[in-house]
């Protein structure tokens, strides 16, 4: 018994190497994105550029990144034909948070403060007291208009606050609080010098240092704010993992392990989607809400000269994998979750669905992806909301609207989701990981 708990747990704190490094990592999608990236060119994928003509090749990996936030990495497998369909896993690189905006100096008496707002839907205050840094893209001027530079910055160290209100001048604060995102979410980044609080660019100039260049030569960023708490192992068997953002980092490597592990299949094309701007509606460029994923379907279904209608009835005989988190039951709210469909944290891979259709419900697709969970051995449980609760939505709906599709909506239960740290178990990783590479690895 000593020896096969042992092993069991072996097999768990194999998990965290890989995920922690995510999680460190990926502190906005841009780097998000950039970790991806890497790991499909360290397995040999090659890059292709959006607004190029592909030239592909059967039984060889690409991967191509839309506007450096999103990126979609797919396999030609050998036999890949006409009529055949796409198996599709699609996650999200975006998360709650506060982004920084323009022109951001402020000040309150010596203290220097960062005019920010909220991204998505943030449980604010547990961004309260956090050591928190800033990370994302700059936009440089470069030699022409149209040929701006682009660079990903980290500050890679706790840069700012955000202070609670000491209890003795809010007594009340135990009875519940509404903060103001403008007027109490407002970081603290240290005494200002006299010279910055005159010029009121401190965090400008410290930007413009990080990204290695002059104040004058920024035109834009897109920072977001992120906690520098690291992931911890919870729990008297270290069964639980705490950490921020996994909402929805757990996803994205779950799919980039799936996809490289599953090789095999020699029908189809096989292909893992990561959108941006999945916590405020999708529907940008570069969100699931857009053609972006039709489009590179058909690009893929181009490059070996099939017709309109040879894309279109591929699209057609296609599946995807939404991959979002899931609410666990809560140990001290248990009244909050559904009277029948619960999953706890432990329990395996939860399977989404809502008449709603704010997670995309189909009982073939449902089917499929239960059958792949029985066969393989795979833990799952059915979820679902409370009748007299709203649920959030995945992108799984809203990208099967666009690239029409059988599509179901699957993830790992989550405590805490959309809170500067949340809390997951292990083993839940591990039997997403699976259920992936067998997705993609049967015929």
């Amino acid at each position: 018994m000593m020896k096969e708990k042992e092993k069991k747990m072996e097999k768990i704190e194999s998990i965290p190497e890989g995920l922690f490094h995510y999680l460190k990592g990926g502190v906005s999608p841009f780097h998000t994105v950039r970790l991806a990236a890497e790991e499909f060119e360290q397995a040999g994928y090659q890059e292709l550029e959006l607004s190029e003509s592909w030239q592909l090749e059967r039984g060889r990996g690409y991967y191509v990144k839309a506007y450096e936030s999103s990126l979609f990495a797919f396999r030609v497998n050998a036999e890949f034909g006409r009529l055949q369909g796409f198996r599709i896993a699609a996650a999200h690189t975006d998360w709650p948070c506060m982004r920084v905006k323009m022109d951001p100096d402020m000040s309150q008496g010596v203290y220097g403060k960062l005019n920010v707002e909220t991204y998505g839907g943030p449980i604010l205050n547990t961004w309260l007291d956090r050591p928190l840094s800033a990370a994302g893209r700059v936009t440089l001027k470069g030699e022409n208009c149209f040929s701006t530079k682009r660079k990903l910055v980290d500050f890679g160290r706790a840069i700012c606050t955000i202070p609670n209100l000491a209890i003795h001048m809010n007594r009340d604060v135990n009875k519940g609080m509404e903060l103001n995102k403008q007027t109490d979410m407002m970081p603290v980044i240290g005494r200002a010098l006299e010279k910055d609080l005159k010029e009121n660019d401190g965090f400008i100039k410290a930007l413009a240092e990080e990204a290695g260049a002059a104040p004058e030569e920024l035109l834009f960023f897109e920072l977001s704010l992120y906690n520098c708490d690291g992931p911890e192992l919870i729990g008297l068997n270290r069964e639980f993992l705490s950490s921020p953002r996994l909402d929805n980092l757990t996803s994205v490597k779950a799919c980039v392990d799936g996809l490289l592990k599953s090789e095999g299949r020699q029908k189809g094309v096989d292909l893992a989607a990561f959108f941006d701007h999945e916590e405020v509606g999708s529907r940008t460029k570069q969100g699931a809400g857009s053609e972006l994923l039709s489009l590179i379907m058909e690009k893929i279904c181009r490059s070996f000269h099939y017709s309109d209608e040879d894309c279109l009835n591929s699209r057609f005989r296609s599946f995807l994998l939404s991959v979002d988190v899931a609410h666990g039951v809560h140990p001290n709210r248990p009244e909050k979750n559904d009277a029948t469909n619960q999953v706890y944290l432990g329990d395996g891979v939860a399977i989404k669905t809502e008449s709603s259709q704010k997670y995309a419900t189909d009982g073939e697709a449902i089917g499929i992806i239960r059958s792949i969970c029985e066969k393989h051995g795979i833990p799952y449980g059915m979820f679902a909301n409370r009748s007299d609760v709203g649920s959030g939505s995945t992108l799984g709906s809203i990208a099967s609207s666009f690239a029409v599709m059988n599509t179901v909506d699957v993830g790992i239960p989550l405590l805490a989701m959309h809170s500067a740290r949340e809390l997951m178990a292990l083993s839940d990783q591990e039997a997403l990981t699976r259920l992936l590479t067998e997705y993609w690895r049967e015929n």
